[in-house]
């Protein structure tokens, strides 16, 4: 080729620049397809801010754009920098309109539900979960503002604490609508129960409007699962990794497969009145097995589609997870004389199933009809073996947790689409079964020889009926009045059965390691004669909420306001199945009033400022009103029937900045002032003295705010910081001289952080399909357990994990992504802190002067995998 003819083709090429937008909200669309017509090897994507640039040798081009959820168009090119429009993609269906708005899976649909939402609320993306290191929504709510997480035994998130509030003081919805807890004594649901993979998004609802239940002082968080897509929809996944715990040292397992599910009193019936022998009980359960674990494998399976001319859309979904922790610990107690040191080992095999079903139907353009079902399942086998000097205990424990959801619900539209009503009729259940929980006791190489095992079975079940019924009246375009009501009626059963046993061999001669046995299935236990049933978790609980609410919104020009208010009535009652001597039924009724505000001023139109304020409560726990009394070591612990339930004042400000779709800065403080806080203290009756819980005046919680989301070509920064104070004084056990006496303490909230911070770098690159993420996630000391005594509760020191993801797509459909997570490992620690109760304590581990209580390390985890998508 001469020059002459180069320059002329060069001359010839056209560089094209543009910049596509959402033509409802104006905003830049990122990742939307490039290309010009004819051509097959030419395209690109846009930048983060939307902005594209292609370069064609084609006379007159016309530029093909299309991006997933929006119409595809051709606009010719006309020689200045174009500016392309999409319009959100809708199915027609004679009358019918269904619209595929993605329900928040996208990072831009996310911060446009902050953005418009009347209340205080975060929001995170399916999106932003599929690259988030973390594979259950109790690791992935930590990254959100504001929430930290309280730990199950082998150091995954299992509860949100939302603003330093405890979990006692939020609630889980599942598409809006509370479901039970498996949880044998309290109202919080477990997080770690949910894979995200289910997710559409996540909402934390930090302060409430009078639509929703009125008992989240600290907060809602609802889980909004996928909805049936616009068009067909196929999604796989499968991931394998390996957790650098079981690198260093054997994963212990015991045989579940043996575990018998019904104690010998339940198979025997007429509970609490057999003589039981050894042999009612199994043995070749309670045998420990060292292995190297297999590598995790995590799959899941979605399909979706709209058939029957559009009318019926459907989403069909499961999920299916079988990973290997566990943790390493250093336990300290330093008011034992002997083995006050354990070195403890837990090996955890979790397998989680969860199942996906959601219906809709457009009977009409005015009329649709929804029915969602969503089973979650959870297993959890783990063996902790402590060891001290002197002595070691093995704990086996299988846990299986189930929750059912079920929920039918209809929108109609009426009288020119001035009137709505909704309404849901909901079921669920949810269940905890732990059978043979088996702990064995050695002294030295031998088996102890009184009490050297407990055998414990407990299951519980909490069923739900519910009915949700919400009408909503547009006179005018600036007004709508919203009134409605619920019900829901609730039932749940307790069990527990415990059984203590001897050495059958007595105190003269020893079961001896080695010599006598090799595994625990060859022991020889002898049972005493009755189990344990008289224990208060023998319990019936039934609990009845009614509620009834009205809204007023106002939109006009830069100004929203909307007022509320709720009325609930609570019957909250108890029933022992064996009482000993006290009365074995109870009840608690009464009315609360919760009104609420939302004001909005639109400073510019991506600039806004928020105040909200709400009353809220928190009722008892159903345990903490049973009047059980336990007999521990130093104190005796007992219900308080009398617990009144909590009461509290909420405010916020928010300012609110959205420069771009995928951008958001935000500032807010806020104050909670709470009225009888449940907090657990001492009571003297006669000579006796009790921990209990109780309601200790008034406390105050306040805090502030920063959430940012800043991006700069391909690189990112996305970051949160949450300050927060609280105060709440409480009656505690003091010894002067050789006397004990009752002295008032000022503490923090249990639970509550004062600092935490999480960061994230972000890289993407659109065009060539690659995102990665680095993150830290840092909390400040927390209290982490309440002592009876004076300056003697447990805090957890400050904690930080660095975790890491990144994902490489094809346009093709296939995702390749890795996630790593806890990759510096540092040691979590907890610590009695230096007071007149450690005072004489010598010889002993501390920590910046404090006493050791516990060291543990929960190892890294990597894991790699693959995903396909397919839309068309």
């Amino acid at each position: 080729m001469t020059m002459a003819l180069f320059l002329c083709r060069e001359a010839s090429a056209v560089e094209i620049r543009g910049v596509v937008l959402d033509s409802l909200t104006e905003e830049s669309l990122v990742g939307a397809t490039i290309r010009i017509k004819g051509e097959s090897t030419s395209g690109t994507t846009t930048g983060l801010d939307g902005t594209f640039v292609l370069r064609t040798e084609t006379a007159h081009p016309v530029v093909c754009c299309s991006y997933m959820g929006f119409e595809s168009v051709e606009v010719p090119y006309e020689g200045s920098r174009m500016v392309i429009r999409l319009r959100e993609q809708t199915t027609s269906i004679g009358e019918v309109t269904v619209v595929s708005n993605y329900n928040g899976s996208t990072a831009a649909k996310a911060i446009e539900i902050e953005r418009n939402s009347s209340n205080v609320v975060n929001v995170l993306s399916s999106k932003a979960m599929e690259l988030a290191p973390d594979i259950t929504v109790g690791n992935i709510i930590q990254r959100m503002s504001g929430v930290t997480v309280e730990r199950n035994s082998s150091g995954e998130g299992q509860y949100a604490i939302l603003r330093g509030m405890d979990k006692r003081y939020n609630y889980t919805l599942v598409n809006g609508i509370k479901i039970p807890s498996p949880d044998n004594k309290n109202r919080f649901v477990p997080l770690d129960l949910f894979p995200s993979e289910i997710l559409s998004r996540i909402e934390v609802h930090k302060s409430l409007t009078a639509d929703l239940e009125g008992d989240g002082i600290g907060g809602a968080v609802n889980l909004v699962m996928k909805d049936a897509p616009a068009r067909r929809l196929l999604t796989a996944n499968i991931s394998t990794g390996y957790n650098a715990t079981y690198f260093k040292r054997p994963f212990f397992s015991s045989d579940y497969q043996a575990v018998e599910k019904q104690s010998p009193d339940e198979r025997m019936g007429n509970i609490g009145h057999n003589k039981v022998s050894a042999g009612d009980f199994g043995m070749r359960s309670l045998d420990i097995r060292s292995r190297i674990p297999l590598p995790d494998l995590i799959a899941s399976l979605a399909y979706g589609d709209r058939v029957c001319n559009d009318k019926f859309g459907f989403l069909l979904s499961a999920s299916y997870q079988n990973v290997h922790r566990g943790k390493n610990m250093n336990y300290y107690n330093y008011t034992k004389s002997t083995d006050d040191q354990e070195a403890r080992t837990y090996s955890d095999m979790k397998q989680r199933v969860a199942l996906h079903a959601k219906l809709d139907y457009a009977i009409t353009a005015q009329h649709k009809l929804m029915w969602y079902n969503g089973y979650l399942w959870m297993g959890d086998d783990e063996v902790r073996i402590a060891e001290a000097e002197q002595s070691a205990n093995i704990r086996m424990k299988h846990n299986r947790q189930q929750v059912f959801n079920s929920t039918l619900s209809g929108e109609h539209t009426m009288a020119q689409k001035t009137v709505v009503l909704d309404w849901k009729g909901v079921f669920s259940i949810a269940g905890n079964s732990t059978p043979d929980n088996a702990q064995i006791y050695l002294q030295g190489s031998h088996l102890q020889t009184n009490k050297a095992a407990t055998r414990r079975w407990e299951h519980n079940s909490d069923r739900d009926w519910a009915g949700y019924l919400n009408l909503s009246w547009h006179p005018r375009e600036e007004w709508t009045l919203k009134a409605g009501g619920m019900y829901r009626d609730k039932k749940r059963t307790s069990f527990f059965n415990e059984y203590t046993f001897d050495s059958s061999t007595g105190t003269e001669s020893y079961q001896v390691y080695g010599t006598d046995w090799s595994n625990f299935s060859e022991l020889l236990l002898t049972p005493r004669e009755y189990g344990n049933v008289g224990d208060p978790l023998n319990y019936d609980a039934t609990e009845q909420i009614g509620a009834v609410y009205v809204m007023l919104s106002f939109k006009k020009k830069n100004f929203e306001a909307e007022a509320g208010f709720r009325a609930e009535h609570t019957n909250q009652g108890y029933e022992l199945r064996f009482p000993r001597s006290t009365d074995g039924k109870g009840n608690q009724q009464y009315w609360d009033y919760l009104p609420s505000a939302n004001l909005k001023y639109h400073i510019t139109p991506k600039m806004n400022l928020h105040l909200s304020y709400y009353r809220g409560i928190n009722r008892p726990s159903f345990f903490e009103i049973v009047p059980y009394s336990i007999i521990n070591e130093e104190y005796k612990e007992k219900g308080n029937p009398e617990l009144k339930h909590t009461i509290a004042d909420n405010v916020d400000l928010r300012w609110e900045f959205f420069p771009q779709a995928y951008e958001q800065f935000m500032v807010g403080v806020f104050y909670k002032h709470l009225q009888n806080p449940i907090e657990y203290g001492l009571i003297t009756e006669g000579q006796d003295m009790y921990y209990t819980p109780l309601n200790f005046g008034n406390a105050n919680n306040a805090g502030v705010e920063v959430d940012v989301l800043k991006y700069f070509r391909h690189f990112g920064i996305k970051c949160n910081y949450t300050y927060t104070f609280s105060r709440i004084t409480t009656e505690k056990r003091h010894m002067e001289g050789n006397e004990i006496v009752i002295v008032s303490q000022s503490r923090p909230l249990a639970g509550q952080a004062a600092h935490v911070a999480n960061l994230s770098l972000i890289y993407k690159d659109t065009e060539h399909g690659i995102n990665a993420q680095i993150t830290g996630s840092f909390i400040g000391k927390r209290l982490a357990e309440v002592s009876n005594w004076y300056e003697n509760d447990i805090w957890e020191n400050e904690y930080f994990r660095l975790e890491l993801s990144a994902e490489k797509a094809w346009k093709c459909g296939v995702e390749l992504y890795l996630k790593a997570t806890n990759l510096i490992d540092l040691p979590m620690i907890r610590y009695i802190q230096k007071g007149p109760h450690t005072d004489g304590v010598t010889d002993f581990p501390r920590y910046r002067d404090n006493i050791l209580e516990r060291k543990e390390r929960y190892g890294q985890t990597i894991m790699i995998g693959v995903r396909y998508k397919l839309q068309n």
